[in-house]
């Protein structure tokens, strides 16, 4: 088991019922959408998913990323280690990672239900920094990124069920 040395957590409220909001995670696609477009974060790249025939639901599931980052290309591997609907997902990365700036990580969300129609999302993920980099330098960007990308994963959840029951 790989010993991560960062962290970075975000919560929101979901207005669905647990099982809702899990299936809509349950997409990897959907997860990280906010890695799919251009955006200031990704320095104008993006990353593109390909998933094996169980789509990334089940324990096993390798989940292929390539894009690139200011003109650097990027690419790795997920594997997903938890899947236990609708409570928690959790996922790793395999190897060494072809990123920027954070390296190998496990990440993964788990969902608590407040009422019948409330679930809040808690995203999460713990890291390394890439190797070959000094920290000092690298460190407070993957602090950014890491913390952009769940804060991001869980304001989406809210989004995709932001009108409330009837």
């Amino acid at each position: 088991m790989t010993h991560y040395q960062r962290h970075a957590e975000a919560t929101s409220d979901c207005h669905a019922p647990a099982e809702a909001v899990f299936a809509h995670l349950d997409s990897q696609e959907k997860l990280g959408a906010h890695m799919a477009k251009p955006s200031w974060m990704m320095l104008g790249g993006s990353i593109r998913y390909k998933l094996d025939a169980d789509g990334g639901r089940k324990v096993g599931s390798v989940i292929r990323m390539e894009g690139s980052v200011a003109g650097v290309r990027l690419s790795f591997d997920e594997v997903i280690l938890e899947r236990d609907p609708p409570h928690r997902k959790v996922w790793e990365t395999q190897g060494t990672p072809n990123l920027i700036v954070i390296g190998a990580y496990r990440m993964g969300f788990e969902l608590s239900q407040r009422t019948s129609y409330l679930t809040t999302v808690r995203v999460f993920i713990n890291y390394n920094l890439p190797e070959g980099v000094p920290p000092f330098i690298i460190a407070p960007l993957g602090r950014i990124y890491a913390g952009w990308c769940v804060r991001r994963m869980a304001a989406d959840a809210t989004n995709a069920f932001a009108t409330a029951p009837q």
